[in-house]
């Protein structure tokens, strides 16, 4: 049986509360600064190179800020429907990228989360990027912080859109499925 999903207004007032806790916490700038650092580890051919003239120096900053908004809408619904599903709402792209750099600073994260009693939600085989402006998600967004910013919240279909070109780029320097695949021999090391 479906959950069903809280008024947007009672998200926004829960995911204000769990972003301020959150930023906060005496370890907050300890995360912001390993969310943020990226090394040359870190490549993604489909999540951050959709945003229009992307460039990390820049563009890290602000969706640091937004991926940190998306965790606080999640954490908020899941307080108030206590359901995993329910508490995946749909996501931008680019923002979910952003959520996985925060993620993977596991330790920092679970340590700030858990003293304040807070529930991070985040399962890849459950999530939604299929966000539009027109969402659940939107209507939480605006009720707590205004209209998300379009340059990172990109609608579902664009980003689609935005995906294909890239792949087409990608095949030209012979990168297949969108860098899933590529058939470079590299010379052997002697």
């Amino acid at each position: 049986m479906p959950v069903q999903m809280p008024a947007p207004e009672l998200v926004a007032e829960g995911a204000v509360q769990v972003l301020a806790l959150l930023q906060g916490d005496p370890e907050f700038d300890a995360f912001r600064a390993a969310s943020l650092e990226y090394s040359d580890d870190w490549q993604c051919f489909t999540g951050f190179p959709v945003v229009s003239e992307w460039k990390l120096e820049d563009d890290a900053e602000p969706l640091f800020e937004e991926g940190l908004r998306a965790i606080s809408l999640k954490a908020a619904v899941f307080a108030l429907t206590n359901d995993d599903r329910a508490a995946e709402v749909a996501i931008a792209v680019p923002v979910d990228e952003m959520t996985h750099a925060m993620l993977a600073q596991t330790q920092l994260l679970h340590r700030i989360a858990s003293r304040y009693g807070i529930t991070v939600i985040h399962q890849t085989d459950q999530e939604h990027t299929d966000y539009t402006s027109d969402s659940y998600t939107a209507d939480c967004y605006r009720a707590a912080w205004g209209t998300p910013p379009p340059r990172y919240w990109l609608d579902h279909d664009e980003v689609v859109r935005r995906r294909e070109h890239l792949g087409g780029l990608y095949e030209s320097i012979g990168m297949g499925r969108s860098g899933r695949e590529h058939a470079i021999t590299f010379e052997a090391v002697a």
